[in-house]
């Protein structure tokens, strides 16, 4: 039975990909489908704008300049900061850290927090299905404190066992790390429940948002969670920015990440005092350029029905489903209830390598490999996967093209 494309209404994602210039070319002589999206995002022409704008106009240093430069590049830095605390309704600004992205972000959670509170004995949970990004870091601060790194268990459908993370929760638990939503499988897990279940067991969590933001609207607060990270260049903005959620208690508590400028009040041979927040953290000269595109990346999702956004995303991965139930020789990796995102795949006796490859020669764009989760691959036996990743700009047409791609690649591969 041939699936039937669902009417979507509310929300234009063909007017969307005019705002969108590297959607307009032709790869290998075809126009671009663009499935890749959990990789990275295209760029809409505001961001391309104000980062030019930026370099154009305002380029300075920030915060201690005694010039207009330099007042105008810091008023931008600034508002930047606080349109991404009203993006996620953080408490305050001094609550939002600038990274490089989640990888960063992790690593500054796990270098500074993890690291001063773990002590011989105890354990940071971090489910199975996990990016190596929220995975690493956690096994070197263990290492470093004698502590220990212990999976949450995942279904073969790609969900987490709540009830083994229940019994995993006990007195010697100090955090959990879990993703928002799962780069490899397309999981959206159940983080307010996971958060509240480790509140209850004492233990802080962090949430890995980098497949989250893009897709939902983010509230932090509601959620409760002590940490939330996410990556600018997944949510249509620059590469090389992202953010650091945390709790203002807490961000006091740590210790500085990396030593500097700015991150300081007073440097003397006999000892230093730090800034405050959020400058605490922000060592040396910042990304100011690729703030101020971040910024014009939450205006621009900000400006749209978010809503309306989600039913869409929400139909196209649904018809990718019904489509791939009837496609001969297809299977699924990751059958969660809840999926968002990314859609993972394999065809039979095919290398998903072979599969990407080929769908590239017809100017279709998707990500093969094991996804940076490679523990996850391991409990499915399998060496990785096809993924198609979805994004505001992706239409009916660009799952049916998918599909008249793979069709075509089985008649090359098969």
């Amino acid at each position: 039975m041939n699936a039937v494309a669902p009417a979507i209404t509310g929300f234009d994602a063909k007017a969307m990909r005019g705002d969108f210039p590297a959607l307009q070319q032709e790869v290998n002589g075809q126009p671009l489908i663009y499935l890749d999206n959990a990789a990275t995002t295209q760029k809409p022409q505001a961001v391309i704008d104000a980062l030019v704008n930026y370099y154009a106009r305002d380029n300075s240093n920030v915060h201690r300049g005694a010039h207009a430069l330099s007042d105008r590049a810091t008023v931008a830095f600034e508002n930047a900061r606080n349109k991404v605390v009203q993006f996620i309704n953080a408490g305050s600004s001094k609550e939002v850290l600038w990274t490089r992205g989640t990888t960063e972000s992790i690593n500054l959670v796990a270098s500074s927090y993890a690291r001063s509170v773990l002590k011989t004995g105890d354990r940071i949970l971090v489910s199975a299905m996990e990016h190596h990004s929220n995975i690493v870091p956690w096994q070197l601060a263990a290492e470093a404190c004698s502590a220990e790194v212990v999976p949450i268990p995942v279904s073969e459908a790609g969900e987490l066992d709540i009830e083994a993370y229940k019994s995993l929760l006990d007195e010697r638990v100090k955090l959990v790390a879990v993703g928002h939503v799962s780069n490899a499988l397309g999981t959206v897990n159940p983080i307010k429940l996971i958060i509240d279940l480790a509140h209850s067991a004492g233990a802080k969590v962090l949430i890995d948002g980098a497949q989250g933001v893009p897709h939902f609207d983010v509230d932090v607060q509601a959620l409760d969670c002590d940490f939330y990270a996410f990556s600018g260049h997944k949510m249509y903005g620059p590469t090389g920015t992202g953010v650091l959620y945390g709790k203002e208690a807490l961000l006091e508590q740590m210790p500085p990440y990396h030593g500097g400028g700015e991150m300081i009040k007073t440097v003397s041979f006999e000892g230093t005092t730090f800034n405050e927040l959020p400058f605490k953290f922000e060592a040396g000269t910042p990304n100011i350029g690729g703030a101020v595109g971040l910024a014009a990346a939450v205006d621009y999702l900000q400006g749209l029905d978010r809503a309306a956004l989600a039913a869409h995303e929400k139909a196209l991965m649904q018809y990718a489903h019904d489509k791939a139930a009837a496609f001969e020789g297809l299977k699924r990796i990751g059958c969660a209830k809840t999926i968002a995102g990314a859609f993972s795949f394999l065809l039979e006796g095919v290398h998903p390598a072979d599969v990407g490859m080929l769908l590239d020669q017809q100017g279709i764009a998707v990500r093969t490999g094991d996804h940076c989760a490679q523990p996850i691959m391991k409990q499915f036996g399998i060496p990785g996967t096809v993924r198609a990743s979805f994004a505001l700009y992706n239409t009916l047409e660009d799952v049916d093209a998918l599909f008249a791609g793979l069709e075509k690649a089985k008649t090359f591969l098969l």
